[in-house]
């Protein structure tokens, strides 16, 4: 076989099969409401207030996606998955928004195998069995967003991240091998900057934390997921420890801290060496923390382009306790803000 001519372009390795993990359609269940005993739809099937229940002996099913060749809101089973066989399309039916038993938002994906009809959900956050969730709102077949598009921990284009001289920079103008200062280690070099541009709606609308909330500067504006880092220390403890992480998503008050839904936006991940405490609009917030669980997570170019540039990266959590939802509602969201002139 003679050589390739030198001028030849390398192949291209196809991007790794995405794991997600379903539920039967069948195990979620309306247990008060107009469809009783009906199991979750689509989209007119479906009446919000409903509330629905997974069964007590219903399991996660891995599911693995094929990341190459599939238009948006459709993707392809791939070998190993434990519903469908390798090759089954798999459509994106429904979204249907569901308030759980602490009041968050739970976006709940039905999706469909076109040779067997057979259909199962993919939660967004995490469900559990004998819970109570109400459905809120149900959209059909929303075919702008991909099914491994399911969490993205980054920060939006015009952040400005500290560096290790002090100095300030918008996100976007930063490159591999900068210099970031980091609460934990000092001085970090920047090893990726993955980028995503994502439909702002439901679980990828970023949250907004207006300036001053937290002693930000300027409006903060990060994806739903993102950490924020609270340091409290004595009466003004939010936990058991002086140190918490605390999704944005559970600092939406509706008036400093709120969702922007509508049209498009271009998130903006970080990736240290190490999962790290930097500075955004001169607050503490984490880097991207790259594990097996939160790459199958991530938009799948981003995914992709970790796997390739850092291969074999592979994170331990930063020590701080994460603060969810119930906790921040008993401590309240008043204690954490802090007040602008006027209020």
């Amino acid at each position: 076989m003679s050589p390739a001519p030198p001028d030849s372009p390398s192949p291209v390795a196809p991007a790794p099969a995405r794991r997600v993990h379903v539920f039967e359609a069948v195990d979620f269940r309306v247990t008060s409401g107009a469809n009783h005993g009906d199991p979750i739809g689509a989209a007119a099937e479906c009446e919000p207030g409903d509330v629905y229940q997974l069964d007590r002996e219903a399991r996660p099913r891995r599911m693995m996606l094929a990341a190459d060749g599939a238009p948006v809101g459709v993707q392809v089973v791939a070998p190993g998955s434990e519903l469908g066989r390798a090759g089954d399309r798999i459509e994106l039916v429904a979204r249907h928004v569901m308030m759980a038993p602490d009041g968050d938002g739970v976006d709940v994906l039905l999706l469909r195998n076109t040779g067997s009809g057979r259909l199962c959900i993919l939660p967004l956050s995490p469900i559990a069995p004998r819970m109570d969730y109400t459905l809120i709102e149900t959209d059909s077949a929303p075919r702008d967003v991909r099914l491994a598009d399911l969490v993205c921990v980054a920060f939006t284009t015009g952040t400005m991240i500290t560096l290790a001289g002090g100095a300030q920079r918008p996100i976007e103008s930063l490159r591999p091998g900068d210099a970031i200062l980091t609460r934990d280690h000092g001085a970090q070099p920047l090893r990726l900057v993955a980028r995503a541009t994502l439909r702002a709606l439901g679980s990828f609308a970023p949250v907004v934390i207006s300036a001053g909330t937290l002693g930000n500067e300027g409006d903060l504006i990060v994806s739903p997921h993102h950490r924020i880092f609270l340091y409290r220390r004595g009466e003004q403890r939010i936990g058991r420890t002086a140190e918490v992480l605390v999704q944005a998503k559970h600092l939406v008050d509706g008036d400093k801290v709120w969702r922007r839904e509508g049209g498009y936006v271009d998130y903006h991940a970080l990736v240290f060496d190490h999962h790290e405490i930097i500075y955004a609009e001169g607050i503490p917030c984490e880097s991207l923390m790259v594990t097996e669980a939160t790459l199958g997570l991530l938009p799948g170019e981003l995914t992709a382009e970790i796997r390739a540039r850092l291969p074999g990266l592979n994170h331990k959590p930063h020590f701080s306790t994460e603060a969810g939802r119930e906790t921040l509602a008993r401590v309240g969201l008043d204690r954490l803000f802090r007040r602008r002139a006027g209020d």
